[in-house]
């Protein structure tokens, strides 16, 4: 990432460990840490009349075979990496926020929706925390090494139409039952792994 060091331009700096940059010239050091990252599974009915989300139903907790009749939303990459490839909505953490806050906020800017929430309920009330895996986020000649955070939510009564896309970065959606998914599909290897463990621990079990 650095060809030179920023602070003394010393073309001797180099990159250790796989994480931290040093310069023996001036003792300039920066660790390239992990990012925190989100993804949301969306399970929604597969029913057209099924009665609109609420603040009651949202955070609805799994038991027993629940994604019979259910629908799980992910969304079309517009932009590289991996252009065209299906993906979940989140995305990076930003600065002073925790990782739910991060997700609810990603959710209103990539889909224009997020679970109703009732005044004064926490956001763990909401999104069940299931899994989290390693990913790598190559973008503009930079890999990013993330720690993708992987939560679910139940949308009784959400309707595609309901859906506002950020079109720069969002071609289009799929609602597709665990037996339709293609799992070379998706764009990260951590994706796929949450969806696996989502289906065959969470929602299955």
């Amino acid at each position: 990432m650095f060809q030179y060091c920023p602070k003394c331009a010393s073309q001797r700096i180099k990159f250790e460990q796989g994480k931290v940059f040093r310069c023996p010239d001036c003792g300039f050091v920066y660790y390239h840490n992990t990012a925190a990252a989100t993804g949301c599974i969306i399970v929604v009915p597969d029913n057209a009349a099924a009665p609109p989300a609420s603040a009651d139903a949202a955070g609805q907790q799994f038991t027993g075979q629940q994604l019979t009749g259910q629908r799980l939303l992910f969304l079309v990459r517009g932009k590289e990496p991996a252009t065209g490839k299906l993906d979940l909505p989140g995305g990076f953490v930003d600065p002073n926020e925790g990782a739910l806050e991060g997700l609810y906020r990603e959710l209103r800017e990539e889909i224009g929706w997020a679970p109703p929430v009732a005044e004064n309920t926490p956001l763990e009330n909401i999104f069940t925390l299931f899994a989290s895996f390693p990913n790598v986020y190559p973008y503009k000649n930079v890999s990013y090494n993330t720690c993708d955070l992987y939560f679910y939510v139940v949308a009784p009564g959400l309707r595609e139409q309901e859906l506002c896309l950020e079109k720069a970065e969002i071609t289009g959606i799929r609602l597709l039952k665990p037996e339709e998914i293609n799992y070379e599909d998706f764009a990260f290897t951590s994706t796929q792994k949450a969806v696996r463990t989502f289906i065959k621990n969470i929602a299955l079990s």
